[in-house]
């Protein structure tokens, strides 16, 4: 194991407040929202931790979207191969969008709504609420956007499926 220079510690600069309390309610991304109880972009709230400057966050004010760095705060370990939930057998986890990573970080692309006094308001959220984040990114289309890229065993589950189909959120299991 090779030493990370500076330690490695994160603090969340945010939690999100979110409609979303359990995992079966969330969608599995955040534009797709087939299945969920609304079946609309939910909204939801990041808001900063105590002290945190607003200076941080003002120029935020113009951009669409945004980058949210969070934690799976809720995973509970992982596997190198996963079974992803729009069918196809498994896959190596580091292939999926998996919330049971190595390391329970994530990144999702929200709409920014609006920058507020001590918070951001956010349109197609996809988190649970209270999730730590630990950053935030403008979204920047000529860097972040590749319409064209391909998208490996994606690819073959769209060609079937349909494009950029998923599945809604589960069901409980039942006991």
């Amino acid at each position: 194991m090779q030493d990370i220079p500076n330690g490695l510690t994160f603090s969340p600069i945010a939690f999100v407040r979110s409609p979303y309390a359990r995992r079966i309610d969330a969608p599995h991304q955040s534009t797709v929202v087939a299945g969920t109880e609304s079946g609309t972009l939910a909204e939801a709230t990041i808001e900063f931790t105590e002290g945190f400057p607003t200076t941080a966050f003002r120029d935020l004010a113009g951009f669409e979207r945004i980058w949210l760095v969070f934690v799976f705060h809720r995973s509970e370990g992982w596997k190198p191969e996963v079974r992803p939930p729009r069918g196809g057998g498994k896959h190596s986890v580091l292939a999926t969008r998996s919330p049971h990573r190595p390391n329970a970080i994530g990144l999702s692309a929200v709409e920014l709504v609006a920058v507020e006094e001590h918070a951001l308001r956010v349109r197609g959220m996809d988190l649970l609420d209270g999730t730590p984040i630990l950053d935030v990114k403008p979204y920047v289309p000529y860097a972040d956007a590749f319409p064209t890229s391909r998208a490996g065993w994606i690819d073959a589950i769209d060609a079937v499926q349909g494009n950029h189909s998923a599945p809604g959120p589960k069901r409980p299991r039942k006991k």
